[in-house]
Protein backbone atom coordinates (compact mmCIF):
# COMPACT_ATOMS: atom_id res chain seq x y z
CA UNK A 1 0.00 0.00 0.00
CA UNK A 2 1.52 3.52 -1.00
CA UNK A 3 0.14 6.85 0.78
CA UNK A 4 1.88 10.01 -1.12
CA UNK A 5 4.04 12.07 0.65
CA UNK A 6 2.88 15.24 2.21
CA UNK A 7 4.15 18.63 1.37
CA UNK A 8 3.29 20.78 4.86
CA UNK A 9 1.07 19.16 7.07
CA UNK A 10 1.25 16.87 10.43
CA UNK A 11 2.43 13.32 11.17
CA UNK A 12 1.66 11.34 13.99
CA UNK A 13 3.45 8.12 14.51
CA UNK A 14 4.30 5.91 16.85
CA UNK A 15 0.89 5.05 17.75
CA UNK A 16 0.80 2.15 19.54
CA UNK A 17 -1.26 -0.27 17.35
CA UNK A 18 -5.10 -0.09 17.56
CA UNK A 19 -5.07 3.73 18.87
CA UNK A 20 -5.15 5.64 15.69
CA UNK A 21 -9.21 5.34 15.60
CA UNK A 22 -9.07 6.71 19.05
CA UNK A 23 -6.87 9.39 18.17
CA UNK A 24 -8.74 10.58 15.07
CA UNK A 25 -11.84 10.82 16.94
CA UNK A 26 -10.12 12.93 20.06
CA UNK A 27 -8.71 15.51 17.33
CA UNK A 28 -11.79 15.98 15.59
CA UNK A 29 -9.72 15.05 12.67
CA UNK A 30 -13.34 14.01 10.51
CA UNK A 31 -13.96 17.80 10.75
CA UNK A 32 -10.75 18.87 8.51
CA UNK A 33 -11.59 19.68 4.88
CA UNK A 34 -7.93 18.01 4.15
CA UNK A 35 -6.95 14.56 3.54
CA UNK A 36 -6.04 12.46 6.30
CA UNK A 37 -4.72 9.36 5.97
CA UNK A 38 -4.77 6.40 9.15
CA UNK A 39 -2.62 3.47 8.78
CA UNK A 40 -3.55 0.62 10.88
CA UNK A 41 -0.74 -2.40 12.20
CA UNK A 42 2.06 -1.25 10.10
CA UNK A 43 5.04 -3.56 10.19
CA UNK A 44 7.30 -1.65 12.57
CA UNK A 45 10.80 -3.31 13.53
CA UNK A 46 10.65 -0.88 17.17
CA UNK A 47 6.74 -1.64 18.01
CA UNK A 48 6.17 -5.08 15.78
CA UNK A 49 3.16 -2.98 14.29
CA UNK A 50 1.96 0.25 15.06
CA UNK A 51 -0.38 3.31 13.77
CA UNK A 52 0.60 6.27 11.83
CA UNK A 53 -1.81 9.21 10.81
CA UNK A 54 -0.69 11.71 8.34
CA UNK A 55 -2.53 15.02 7.77
CA UNK A 56 -2.24 16.86 4.49
CA UNK A 57 -2.86 20.11 6.23
CA UNK A 58 -0.79 22.73 8.71
CA UNK A 59 -2.86 22.66 11.67
CA UNK A 60 -2.78 22.68 15.00
CA UNK A 61 -2.66 19.27 16.74
CA UNK A 62 -2.99 19.25 20.32
CA UNK A 63 -0.71 17.55 22.05
CA UNK A 64 -2.46 16.07 25.25
CA UNK A 65 -4.51 14.64 23.62
CA UNK A 66 -2.22 12.71 22.02
CA UNK A 67 -0.01 12.24 25.28
CA UNK A 68 -3.41 11.04 26.63
CA UNK A 69 -4.29 8.38 24.45
CA UNK A 70 -0.62 7.16 23.63
CA UNK A 71 2.52 9.11 25.53
CA UNK A 72 5.25 7.25 23.33
CA UNK A 73 3.80 8.52 20.20
CA UNK A 74 5.83 11.39 18.18
CA UNK A 75 4.76 14.27 16.30
CA UNK A 76 6.43 15.07 13.17
CA UNK A 77 6.12 18.67 11.21
CA UNK A 78 6.19 18.52 7.48
CA UNK A 79 6.93 21.85 5.69
CA UNK A 80 8.14 21.99 1.91
CA UNK A 81 8.13 18.03 1.69
CA UNK A 82 10.53 17.22 4.48
CA UNK A 83 10.51 16.97 8.86
CA UNK A 84 11.02 20.55 10.23
CA UNK A 85 10.42 19.78 13.59
CA UNK A 86 10.10 16.28 15.49
CA UNK A 87 8.75 15.63 19.05
CA UNK A 88 8.45 12.88 21.58
CA UNK A 89 4.95 13.52 23.26
CA UNK A 90 4.84 12.06 27.18
CA UNK A 91 2.24 12.08 29.66
CA UNK A 92 0.52 15.54 29.95
CA UNK A 93 -0.28 16.68 33.81
CA UNK A 94 -3.31 17.90 33.55
CA UNK A 95 -6.32 17.33 30.55
CA UNK A 96 -8.55 20.45 29.45
CA UNK A 97 -11.75 19.71 27.85
CA UNK A 98 -10.48 16.17 26.40
CA UNK A 99 -11.93 13.77 28.64
CA UNK A 100 -15.46 14.76 30.49
CA UNK A 101 -16.35 14.45 34.23
CA UNK A 102 -19.14 11.14 34.41
CA UNK A 103 -20.19 12.34 38.28
CA UNK A 104 -24.06 13.82 37.87
CA UNK A 105 -22.91 16.07 41.42
CA UNK A 106 -20.19 17.40 39.48
CA UNK A 107 -19.82 21.35 38.72
CA UNK A 108 -19.57 21.12 35.54
CA UNK A 109 -22.71 19.29 35.07
CA UNK A 110 -24.82 22.27 35.94
CA UNK A 111 -22.29 24.77 35.28
CA UNK A 112 -21.98 24.58 31.21
CA UNK A 113 -19.32 26.58 30.41
CA UNK A 114 -16.70 25.46 33.24
CA UNK A 115 -13.87 23.25 31.43
CA UNK A 116 -13.63 20.03 31.99
CA UNK A 117 -9.87 20.03 34.00
CA UNK A 118 -8.79 16.51 34.71
CA UNK A 119 -5.22 16.20 36.64
CA UNK A 120 -2.38 13.08 36.47
CA UNK A 121 -2.70 11.28 40.03
CA UNK A 122 -1.07 7.96 38.73
CA UNK A 123 1.55 7.55 36.14
CA UNK A 124 2.01 3.79 35.98
CA UNK A 125 -1.55 3.65 35.35
CA UNK A 126 -2.71 6.65 33.71
CA UNK A 127 -5.28 7.73 36.25
CA UNK A 128 -7.19 11.11 35.92
CA UNK A 129 -9.00 12.70 38.66
CA UNK A 130 -11.16 15.93 38.06
CA UNK A 131 -10.13 18.85 39.64
CA UNK A 132 -13.15 19.55 40.85
CA UNK A 133 -14.86 16.60 42.36
CA UNK A 134 -11.82 14.27 42.31
CA UNK A 135 -14.16 11.87 40.42
CA UNK A 136 -11.59 9.34 38.44
CA UNK A 137 -11.52 9.34 34.71
CA UNK A 138 -12.90 5.69 33.05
Amino acid sequence: MNVDAIQNGVVIDHITAGCGMKLYELLHLDTLDATVAIMKNVPSRKMGRKDIIKIDADIFVDLDVIGYVDPNATINIIRDGAVADKRTIGTPETLKNVIFCKNPRCITQTEQELDHIFRLTDREQKIYRCIYCETRNS
